[in-house]
């Protein structure tokens, strides 16, 4: 965002916060991050710091160069400014999470709580308010790249297979409810993820930072209730009665859970 200035980057992390990359074999490949900001000084700063520190980075500054860098090349996370010239952040977002589950750190200029929620909810994995350091921005990216590659086969997107619950269908493919009608439903980067989760753990009781830390890869903040507010928004797509909830209860002191059995492959 121009005008925006990430203060902590410009004059302490790109500078003084380098941290050695390890070494890789000839067939190793750096992580491939896509840096899109109009700020330029900005760009500059993050994809010398993130190269630096052993990744791969390039940077674009709006969405349509965005679109051309994916369609000409593999990449691994996008590093994704909210306001951008043209579609803003939370577009692209939303329309790359349509084609893609590939992770995304939102970049903001206010901390809000409701721009944070918002964010979440059109599919990004983390949100970071500017101004930022360098380095806690690297070891999100870390974090999460980590989680998308320790997730169990049934949670792999790229697994063909269909989960079904209390009447519903899970269709992980295509990233869509169905339910014992034939009605879809269509989810939100958010939701499908809570879901997944709930439907991995069916019974077991999980915990807002059990929550947090697997649908977002980051430790959760005590005053921070995007998982009450998404657990709120799955329930009513589920039809789930918010006053006397049958499929995902309410466990007080403890977190939430899915208390009805699963199918599917395992």
């Amino acid at each position: 965002m121009s005008g925006c200035r990430v203060d902590t980057v410009r004059h302490v992390e790109v500078r003084r916060h380098f941290v050695k990359p390890t070494s890789m074999s000839a067939m190793d490949q750096p992580d491939h991050i896509l840096i899109v900001d109009d700020d330029a000084e900005i760009r500059t700063l993050l994809g010398t710091y993130l190269t630096r520190n052993g990744l791969k980075a390039t940077a674009v500054g709006d969405g349509k160069a965005m679109w051309r860098a994916l369609d000409s090349g593999h990449f691994d996370l996008v590093v994704l400014d909210l306001m951008l010239p043209g579609d803003d952040g939370l577009t692209l977002c939303r329309e790359l999470r349509a084609k893609s589950e590939m992770p995304v750190i939102m970049l903001t200029a206010r901390g809000e709580e409701t721009d944070r929620i918002v964010g979440l909810e059109m599919g990004a994995d983390d949100y970071l308010p500017k101004p930022f350091s360098a380095r806690e921005l690297l070891a999100r990216i870390k974090v999460i790249l980590k989680r998308v590659r320790s997730l169990p086969p049934n949670m792999r997107p790229d697994e063909s297979r269909e989960l079904a619950f209390a009447g519903w269908k899970l269709d992980t493919m295509q990233r869509h409810l169905v339910s014992r009608e034939g009605v879809v439903a269509s989810l939100s980067g958010a939701e499908y993820r809570l879901l997944r989760i709930f439907l991995a753990h069916p019974n077991r009781v999980l915990n807002r930072d059990q929550l947090v830390d697997l649908t977002q890869g980051r430790e959760a903040d005590p005053l921070d209730r995007s998982i009450d507010v998404q657990v709120s928004r799955l329930r009513h797509r589920l039809g789930d009665d918010p006053k006397d909830p049958q499929l995902i209860k309410t466990v007080r002191g403890e977190g939430y859970v899915l208390a009805v059995p699963v199918t599917g492959p395992a």
